[in-house]
């Protein structure tokens, strides 16, 4: 197997300003053609460091993928650094300087002179001409191995790697490295490497544990000369985890939202959604989705007490007797946005997401969550136990997805029982 090394340039990287999605996407594409990707670098914006990682990579690994550092200016230095390393000279293609001058043009745009820069490509390179932007990349032979050059704008290098790279990649490939993930919720990431462990020491395919704020998951991941081939090694090994694992398996690859999005869909039913803690973050996971209005027409956040009873009917009797954050605020808020939205069902969320508390005895990650489905409340308890906001947020908003599932799953078996 052919094995890649990925150097993402840029010092936003190194200083935590953005997220490298570069190194994902490319890892699972090249993963799929079978190029094994053995090592992630991140380097800034400096010509030595940039110069001494390109030359590493390229001692130890077949095939070498830059992202960054193409643009116009004075700090985009890829194409430089790798021309100084390889013995290269810098040369204009001249369609690409066309292309530059057609993109200023059309848009009414003065071009600046630095913008030329983009043009200049490494001389004997394939250039790897960019649809979503003027930055060209360029795949480079250098005797036994190849260099990959991408721009950095996650928009313009996926486009460049599926539509112009990948091609170049196909004769690399030695088979297919494919993967699966079992997904589980309410089961600790070590209790679940205990009921899996005589599992996880196959060797192909491979299974190991990983966490995920709230969730588990056991990857399972197949090395064969085929995707077909690398699905009938994965299929039998899944099939006793999800035995092994039980309930808390609730899908096989998708997320929850879109576990849960897709039976709603599938059986007609559409949800109300009154959120405060989370502050809208469970509406948003339902319409990350395409036709979402199918499941989701209408979410309030009623933050304060007074819109919780304006809104949501919650009873001035209710706050006072048991405060917002309760059992019985989070089931009349369920019952209150399930007849506002005119749903089949209602879903609610109140808690203490901190850091600090709400003035009462009540600790900070403490989490009622109740769905209401015109037949009966639920209503559930969470206590995270931590201070992170965030984190209290984004439990919050996955132990609801949760909960409304198990309803939605509760009334499809109730369903084929009558059948």
């Amino acid at each position: 197997m052919y094995n890649a090394e990925l150097l993402t340039i840029g010092t936003e990287i190194l200083q935590g300003e953005i997220l490298n999605t570069n190194a994902r996407f490319l890892s699972e594409k090249l993963a799929e053609i079978g190029v094994g990707v053995k090592w992630h670098t991140t380097i800034g914006d400096n010509p030595e460091r940039i110069r001494q990682a390109f030359q590493t990579a390229l001692q130890r690994a077949d095939i070498v993928v830059t992202t960054g550092g193409l643009g116009p200016t004075a700090d985009d230095i890829t194409k430089e650094c790798v021309c100084q390393v390889l013995g290269l000279e810098l040369v204009e293609d001249a369609l690409q300087m066309r292309r530059i001058e057609d993109f200023f043009r059309t848009r009414g745009i003065p071009m600046g002179e630095t913008n030329r820069k983009q043009a200049l490509v490494p001389q004997g390179s394939t250039v790897l001409y960019n649809p979503n932007g003027t930055a060209p990349g360029c795949w480079i032979v250098c005797g036994e191995k190849r260099a990959a050059l991408l721009p950095g704008p996650p928009r313009e290098m996926c486009a460049m790697f599926m539509e112009q790279l990948k091609p170049l990649l196909q004769p690399f490939s030695s088979g297919v490295i494919l993967s699966h993930y079992v997904r589980t919720f309410g089961l600790g990431e070590s209790r679940m490497a205990e009921l899996a462990e005589s599992y996880l020491d196959l060797q192909n395919p491979t299974v190991a544990p990983y966490a995920n704020d709230g969730e588990s998951y056991l990857r399972v991941t197949a090395l064969a000369a085929s995707a077909r081939e690398a699905e009938d090694l994965c299929k039998p090994v899944i099939a006793k985890l999800r035995e092994l694992l039980g309930e808390y398996v609730y899908a096989i690859d998708q997320t929850l939202e879109e576990t849960l999005f897709r039976l709603l869909k599938k059986h007609g039913l559409t949800v109300g959604i009154a959120e405060s803690c989370t502050g809208g973050g469970i509406a948003a996971k339902l319409t990350e989705f395409a036709g979402a209005s199918a499941v989701f027409g209408l979410g309030v956040v009623a933050y304060s007490n007074d819109a919780k009873q304006t809104l949501l009917g919650v009873r001035p009797k209710t706050l006072a007797d048991h405060g917002a954050v309760s059992p019985h605020c989070a089931a009349e808020m369920a019952q209150g946005i399930r007849k506002l939205a005119g749903s089949d069902i209602g879903l609610s969320v109140t808690g203490i997401a901190g850091p600090t508390g709400d003035g009462t005895n009540k600790p900070v990650g403490l989490i009622y969550l109740s769905v209401a489905d015109g037949v009966d409340t639920q209503t559930m308890r969470c206590e995270t136990g931590r201070g992170d906001r965030q984190y209290n947020r984004t439990i919050a908003v996955k132990q609801a997805l949760h909960l409304l599932l198990q309803v939605v799953l509760r009334r499809e078996e109730k369903e084929e029982s009558k059948q």
